[in-house]
């Protein structure tokens, strides 16, 4: 059922539920603002509507009531207004009884709220007090009537306690109400609070904290200003001043601590202030870029795949061509000409050769990768092709832990940029390697030297195919296959110039690596026959196992065991879930390892490369043990 409409037929049914009860009630919250009243209320001390709509202030109603004389007239209604404010921020349990200028005696009885504001009773009176006055008045000469007098007080006093109970049963069900929705936002994966006209947080869930770190978790009362901090603050400002004009508004921006990406939503209430929800989608994004780039490289290789083939045939007939003419008694220069023409067209070939590189079957094979043995021995591998004259030094400050990573292409990459790095230094320079983490959230890898620098042309084309500064001598595909190979991983390159040369930043997502020691292990497949097969893997490898055929049943299992120390999981599972949805839930309590049988080419299987590690199906125990006992170690 639709929220929203559950929502106001709850609100309905609260409403006309408390338009039956005799006394007048109103309920204002920690702004002194009303949340509800009933229309006793309205009708007992003549409130204009727009005084008993939802949102109207306290401080307007007692200005109107003051106005009209309400409390008397010997004092300043200002002074009046500002004490009965006053003392309603400062909200204290009471009863007390008074008589209106019109003569009406009535009762108020007022409680606090756990959460704030207050819920205030008003009861008519006047005629408990007459009785009252009248036995007072002739209790010996009338012991008839104060008998009946005090039969109809009794019965008063009943119909007040029966009223009372039906208060504190709309009492309690409204905190049932209120409670059940607190529940429901705190255990969504997003931040939900409400501003109020001031910009100031009247409600807010505890998870501003776990969607942008660094932020506080109690932040009721706080400006959306303190709460997210200047630099955050002025990348939503427009769009939360566009919600407060009325629009709502949906965007993502990058959060600066840790270069999160972040959803927001403002949606205004109607009343003055703007709902607002915030989702952390940086592995939406990171699996969004590999998947644009996966796309874009199928593309590719079908528009190039036909060309090439027959660019490949005509090179081969040119070279046969040249290979007879060689043979010829031709006149003196014209080896020299067969020859030129000979190495151009294995020049071709190598190009043709590098373009198939680039849109063939790349795949991402990531595996638990030491990244400082991964830079050691890049360096190694590096340094016999620099000229004795340059340096070459690696400043590495990642966790001293696993991470996945292909280590294949990001050496590959890596390697690239330090011969480009090279070729601009000439003979002498420094070329280092620095990389570092941002958060838990990207992996930065930085190239830089202490050559000239790129050209304007350079920063602005180096990234497109077959653009090269190097003349005959390159090929125009290094850096545009450094980007490809970081696109396929979810992450971004980026050039620049420093002041003492240029920099190539790769931004890799972070992906710790799983690390499982033996113990218990769920695992989680649908097919009885290969169950019974993975199951018999896990137990040579030492391991204990329990088994589940579908998500719920796999989420039941690790709310209920705390010794899980693995999950072993198919990605495609009887029902509507999926293996990606178990590593989503345990959110990186437990190591967490897919298997599939499903092609490369599927959604599923490049959505479930930027979660976890893969094994693909069929799979020997020796390669099942590789994952997660040596390489996740």
């Amino acid at each position: 059922m639709d929220l929203d409409l559950t929502e106001k037929r709850i609100k309905a049914m609260t409403t006309a539920g408390l338009n039956l009860i005799g006394q007048a009630l109103s309920i204002y919250d920690s702004h002194l603002r009303l949340v509800v009243c009933n229309l006793r209320f309205q009708e007992m001390f003549d409130l204009p509507d727009e005084l008993v709509r939802p949102g109207a202030l306290f401080r307007d109603t007692i200005y109107f009531l003051a106005s009209r004389g309400e409390y008397g007239d010997d004092q300043d209604v200002e002074d009046m207004v500002s004490t009965r404010v006053e003392q309603a921020l400062t909200f204290e349990p009471h009863y007390m009884e008074r008589t209106r200028p019109n003569g009406q005696v009535i009762s108020i009885e007022g409680a606090p709220l756990p959460n704030g504001g207050w819920v205030a009773v008003y009861t008519d009176i006047t005629r408990t007090r007459q009785v009252e006055d009248l036995l007072r008045a002739r209790s010996e000469e009338l012991s008839g009537q104060l008998l009946s007098h005090a039969e109809e007080l009794s019965a008063t006093n009943r119909k007040l306690a029966a009223t009372i109970t039906a208060l504190e049963e709309a009492k309690r069900q409204l905190t049932e109400i209120e409670a059940r929705t607190r529940m429901t936002t705190e255990m969504m994966p997003a931040h939900i609070a409400h501003l109020d006209a001031d910009g100031r947080y009247d409600y807010s869930n505890r998870r501003l904290s776990s969607v942008m770190p660094g932020r506080p978790s109690e932040i009721l009362g706080l400006h959306i200003s303190e709460a997210l901090g200047p630099v955050a603050f002025e990348r939503v400002k427009d769009h939360l001043d566009q919600a407060y004009g009325g629009q709502p508004s949906v965007f993502e921006f990058t959060e600066e601590q840790d270069s999160r990406r972040i959803r927001a939503s403002f949606t205004p209430d109607n009343m003055g202030g703007v709902y607002v929800m915030s989702v952390d989608i940086t592995e939406e994004t990171q699996a969004r870029v590999a998947l644009q780039q996966t796309r874009r490289r199928a593309m590719a290789a079908q528009m190039t795949s036909g060309l090439a083939h027959d660019f490949s045939n005509l090179l081969t007939i040119i070279l046969g061509m040249q290979a007879r003419l060689a043979k010829m008694n031709l006149p003196d220069g014209a080896g020299k000409l067969i020859a030129a023409t000979q190495a151009t067209a294995r020049r071709g070939g190598q190009l043709l050769n590098r373009i198939a590189d680039m849109t063939g079957n790349r795949t991402l094979q990531p595996k638990a990768t030491d990244m400082r043995g991964l830079l050691e021995d890049l360096r190694v591998l590096a340094t016999p092709s620099l000229p004795q004259g340059m340096g070459l030094s690696v400043v590495n400050t990642l966790p001293d832990k696993a991470l996945m990573l292909d280590p294949g292409m990001v050496q590959d990459a890596l390697l690239n940029l330090v011969l480009n790095a090279r070729d601009a230094c000439g003979t002498s320079g420094q070329i280092t390697i620095s990389a570092h983490a941002i958060g838990s959230i990207w992996i930065e890898i930085t190239v830089s030297d202490t050559g000239p620098g790129f050209a304007p042309e350079a920063l602005e084309k180096a990234l497109n195919p077959f653009f090269t500064t190097k003349g005959s001598d390159g090929s125009g595909l290094g850096l545009p296959m450094v980007y490809d190979t970081v696109k396929l991983a979810g992450g971004d390159l980026n050039l620049r110039n420093t002041p003492s040369g240029a920099s190539v930043v790769m931004r890799l997502p972070y992906r710790a690596a799983p690390h499982a020691q033996t113990g218990l292990v769920l695992l989680v497949e649908d097919n009885d026959d290969l169950r019974d097969q993975f199951r018999e893997m896990l137990v040579d490898l030492g391991y204990s196992v329990i088994e589940a055929s579908s998500v719920d049943e796999a989420l039941e299992l690790t709310a209920e065991i705390s010794d899980i120390a693995l999950i072993l999981s198919d990605i495609r599972l009887e029902g509507a879930g999926t293996g990606i949805d178990i590593v989503d839930h345990v959110d990186g309590r437990l190591p967490c390892i897919l298997m599939t049988s499903l092609p490369q080419s599927d959604p599923l299987f490049s959505q479930a490369l930027t979660r976890a590690s893969v094994l693909r199906k069929p799979f020997t125990p020796a390669q099942l043990s590789a994952l997660i006992r040596t390489e996740a170690a």
